[in-house]
């Protein structure tokens, strides 16, 4: 059976247990003061993902095997098909305009970088800390 998991699984099946990031997830509002109180004693980055794009997923693949800073930034997963509210409430909030996939970097309660689509990179947000 295995070999015909790796004839016929995804690279992403193949990358999912490469995954650098230890993910906080974001699923409720209350979260928002939560990561502005974390933002001020270290930098919080959200990463903003349709589950049904797939210029998204590619981007976050490549997010996911870039990214190696995650002792200086404190990483955030927003599901934006079960979590729009959410979503709109971050634009609100620290007034980014609504991307997806989009990644916003938060330091002492404020969007201080954002980005979105291929735009996305890990070296450049390293660059941001």
């Amino acid at each position: 059976m295995s070999f015909f998991k790796n004839i016929f699984s995804s690279s992403d099946d193949a990358n999912a247990n490469e995954n650098k990031i230890n993910w906080n997830e974001l699923t409720g509002l209350a979260q928002l003061d939560e990561i502005i109180a974390v933002s001020n004693e270290k930098p919080v980055a959200i990463f903003k993902h349709s589950t049904r794009c797939s210029v998204s997923r590619m981007a976050l693949k490549q997010f996911e095997n870039q990214f190696d800073s995650s002792d200086k930034v404190t990483p955030y997963f927003l599901d934006l098909i079960a979590h729009r509210d959410i979503s709109n409430e971050i634009a609100t909030r620290f007034g980014v305009y609504h991307q997806s996939p989009q990644l916003i970097l938060i330091k002492d309660g404020k969007a201080i970088y954002n980005v979105s689509h291929s735009d996305i990179d890990a070296e450049e947000l390293k660059k941001k800390l």
